[in-house]
């Protein structure tokens, strides 16, 4: 395909080769860079060396923690009440739209810092759209020097961030007061040899922090509420369960309420087996591999796809169906350790995944809860 060659790992002793490789046989950086780079900029993420970006990794999940989460449903509770108080009395919306419009806002404000947060407006949100369709199939095919409009829109509305980005570091520097969030998390770390982040380092792990929690959680958030609207009974019981942890008059949420919303976090389990957010993983084989009696050459694209191993016949019960009580079981793949990896696994876990499943729940839930 497009003049590459790529081999797709069915399964999950098969996806093992992948998810417990190490990055000198089966490369990221060769596969990804040319995509993110120019998104998130250069000296992060695919564009370093894989143990200074697993460094990078570490940092942001120093800061994405319990403490921060706890914080974080009231933020998000009261950025959701406000958005959807704007819509007046009726009328109709595209249910992605309007989520991924509202991510943004949360994520920003809880991620960023209320520095940035204050800087959000429609200007910025459609420099943030901008700077997402970045990552396309052109972009992933295409030289990034190319003249697209597209190119074009996703270059300067990366300069444009950067530049509020850097503005509210220097401000956080300069300031005495010390802010516990994700940007002050940044700004106190280092790397293991003592260097401190430098202000272009950290925006471009701000840009890649949002557009990673952004849109696991739009999609995620999208693909629940459809599931659910497919189902009155299901809505019913979720509502229940809803009022039951929380109180009939639906009180503020706290974080160990949404924890203990069991049956919604099986549905959002559910939601993540059948639309994962990242369709398929992708490593670039440096070394020959064997599996399964084959041989992988180097030069071949290595590929896991959750969409399709998510729904093999030989791992799930009724595995087109959205069942969410099927985690009530302890094995729901046939105890299988990668038949279910909505955002990677092992050694090759993905950016979203730095904050474990906890992040996408808060940001997906926590709206639909405040609905």
């Amino acid at each position: 395909m497009v003049g590459k060659t790529f081999t797709y790992l069915l399964g999950s002793d098969a996806a093992a080769l992948l998810f417990n490789s190490k990055n000198e046989d089966l490369n990221a950086e060769d596969v990804y860079s040319r995509l993110t780079t120019p998104v998130f900029g250069k000296g992060v993420a695919y564009d370093v060396p894989n143990p200074v970006f697993l460094e990078q990794k570490k940092m942001l999940k120093s800061g994405l923690n319990i403490a921060h989460f706890k914080q974080h449903v009231s933020i998000i509770e009261k950025e959701t009440k406000e958005y959807f108080q704007s819509w007046g009395e009726s009328g109709e919306k595209n249910l992605f739209e309007a989520l991924s419009e509202l991510i943004i806002l949360t994520a920003s404000h809880c991620l960023h810092g209320k520095e940035i947060r204050s800087q959000l407006n429609e200007k910025v949100a459609q420099l943030y759209a901008d700077l997402d369709g970045g990552f396309s199939h052109a972009a992933w095919l295409l030289p990034g020097w190319l003249p697209l409009p597209s190119f074009r829109r996703r270059d300067r509305a990366h300069r444009e961030i950067k530049n509020i980005f850097y503005k509210a570091i220097q401000k956080r520097r300069q300031s005495e007061e010390k802010n516990d969030d994700v940007l002050q998390t940044l700004l106190d770390s280092t790397y293991k040899d003592g260097r401190p982040l430098t202000d272009d380092e950290i925006a471009g792990m701000l840009i890649g922090l949002l557009l990673a929690g952004q849109h696991t959680s739009s999609t995620t958030s999208a693909w629940m509420g459809f599931f659910l609207a497919r189902d009155k009974t299901l809505q019913e019981k979720c509502y229940l369960e809803q009022k039951t942890v929380c109180g009939e008059d639906l009180p503020p949420l706290t974080y160990d309420q949404v924890k203990d919303l069991n049956l919604l976090d099986r549905c959002i389990k559910e939601t993540l087996r059948l639309r994962p957010p990242i369709m398929t993983m992708m490593r670039m084989a440096k070394t020959p591999q064997t599996v399964a009696g084959y041989t992988i050459p180097p030069g071949h694209q290595v590929c896991v796809s959750p969409t399709v191993n998510h729904r093999l016949k030989d791992s799930w019960i009724e595995r087109l169906d959205f069942n969410p009580d099927r985690y009530l079981q302890d094995n729901p793949a046939s105890g299988e350790k990668f038949a279910y990896v909505p955002f990677g696994a092992g050694l090759r876990s993905s950016v979203p995944r730095v904050g474990g499943r906890t992040y996408i729940y808060y940001k997906s839930v926590s709206p639909l809860l405040c609905l």
